[in-house]
C-alpha cells in the first residue's frame, strides 16, 4: 500500500485567516464536491506565496461563496490573499488518476486539469 494524490484544488486564494478559530480550513462546498474532498477530511495545504506547508482538516463553507479560510494556528503560516494548493490523498495498492481543479482569483471553478507528466504504472489512467 502507498499514499497517492487523490485530488487537488489549484491556485485558490485565501479569503480569510481566523487566528482565534478552532483549527481547520474552510472550503466552499461547491469546490469540495468538485474535488471530492469530504468535510473533516485531512488535507495538505501548500502556500505558493510564501512556501509554507501544513496539514489540517476541512470544514464545509457556504456553497458558491468562494470562501477559503485558514483557521486557528494555520493563520500564522498562511495569510489572507495568499495563493494555495489544497491536496487530498488516498491509501491504495495502485494509483488512480487524481481529480485536479483550477479556480480563478475569486475561487470559482474554471476547469479540470490534466497532469503534465504521466503517472508510472497507472492502469486505467
Amino acid at each position: 500500500m502507498r499514499i497517492y494524490l487523490r485530488s487537488k484544488i489549484h491556485k485558490a486564494i485565501v479569503t480569510e485567516a481566523n487566528l482565534h478559530y478552532v483549527g481547520s480550513i474552510t472550503i466552499d462546498e461547491d469546490l469540495m464536491e468538485r474535488a471530492d474532498i469530504a468535510e473533516y477530511e485531512k488535507v495538505l495545504v501548500v502556500d505558493n506565496t510564501n512556501g509554507n506547508r501544513l496539514e489540517t482538516y476541512v470544514i464545509k463553507g457556504k456553497r458558491n461563496s468562494g470562501i477559503i479560510a485558514m483557521n486557528g494556528a494555520s493563520a500564522h503560516l498562511i495569510h489572507q490573499g495568499d495563493e494555495i494548493i489544497i491536496m487530498s490523498f488516498q491509501i491504495a495498492d495502485k494509483p488512480k488518476k487524481p481529480i485536479n481543479i483550477l479556480v480563478d482569483k475569486n475561487n470559482r471553478f474554471v476547469r479540470y486539469l490534466e497532469e503534465e507528466s504521466e503517472m508510472r504504472d497507472c492502469d486505467g489512467c
